[in-house]
């Protein structure tokens, strides 16, 4: 399954898009046309489809609907966003659109002002229905959010849950102790990118660093042997041999590797780690200049 479609209304500097996208996508545009933003409309759904997560903790951890909400919305300022969703297996295609407001006195607590579900052409979700109006704080929550509630559209929960994102940050990885962790669950940046790697099964992990090592020889010819290991202090590592004019040259670890080798293969190892969507911020920055 896969997004091939996205329309968005009011979403940050977006006054209204709509999007056609295919199996791979890749936004270019100058600094501040809102490249990130678009990227931020999908990890959206996906805080709020997550474990843990829902509408309130999404919006929240963006600074509240304000700061999402396009500065341009006057008139019409509720926040959409209408995806579609493509099995490639020629399966049925899934429609889900939400539209966000907020009280307009007292506390302006964010709800839904409507959420709609397809799937084909069979619509099997619309809200606000007689619950809601008899309920009003019903329309604070989404019914994506709700495993009690999504049991007909689980399969778009799951899709959206799956959604990762990544902007690898090398500093991170090579210094890891020097930076205070917020404390979440996702790593997004890299601090544990290391952890997680040591974590993976043995031949699982041997597997595909082989498969990197490989990919990585056609930018750094040098670069071989890449393996994992663990220092005395079980702290996990990741060592190569950078061939030189000396023979027998020594092992390096990835805090002697280069920026750019460190986001490559954290590029790599995210698109072997599973199918689920991926969404790289500035890959551009793995690659030299020239």
């Amino acid at each position: 399954m896969r997004i091939s479609k996205i329309v968005l209304k009011n979403w940050r500097n977006f006054r209204s898009a709509e999007v056609e996208l295919g199996e791979r996508v890749f936004l270019v545009g100058p600094n501040a046309s809102g490249k990130s933003n678009f990227l931020d409309a999908i990890r959206f759904l996906r805080d709020v489809a997550k474990a843990g997560g829902g509408l309130q903790p999404a919006l929240a951890g963006r600074g509240g609907l304000f700061n999402v909400r396009c500065l341009a919305a006057r008139k019409d300022p509720d926040v959409e966003i209408d995806v579609t969703l493509t099995d490639g297996d020629g399966g049925v295609d899934w429609r889900y659109a939400i539209g966000i407001t907020q009280e307009v006195r007292g506390h302006r607590e964010p709800y839904v002002r409507y959420e709609r579900i397809w799937r084909g052409e069979k619509q099997i979700l619309n809200r606000p229905d007689a619950q809601d109006q008899s309920d009003p704080l019903r329309k604070t929550q989404t019914h994506l959010e709700q495993i009690s509630a999504n049991t007909n559209f689980r399969p778009i929960a799951k899709f959206f849950d799956s959604i990762r994102y990544l902007h690898l940050v090398p500093q991170l990885l090579k210094h890891p102790d020097y930076y205070q962790g917020s404390g979440t669950v996702e790593d997004p940046y890299g601090r544990n990118f290391l952890e997680m790697i040591a974590k993976t099964p043995e031949k699982t992990r041997r597997s595909r660093l082989k498969k990197i090592e490989a990919a990585l020889r056609h930018a750094v010819p040098q670069l071989t042997a890449l393996t994992d290991t663990k220092d005395e202090a079980g702290v996990p590592h990741l060592e190569a041999i950078y061939e030189h004019w000396r023979p027998n040259a020594g092992r390096q670890r990835e805090d002697q590797f280069s920026d750019g080798t460190i986001r490559l293969i954290g590029l790599f190892w995210s698109l072997l780690d599973g199918v689920a969507p991926l969404l790289l911020e500035e890959p551009e920055l793995s690659l030299h200049s020239s």
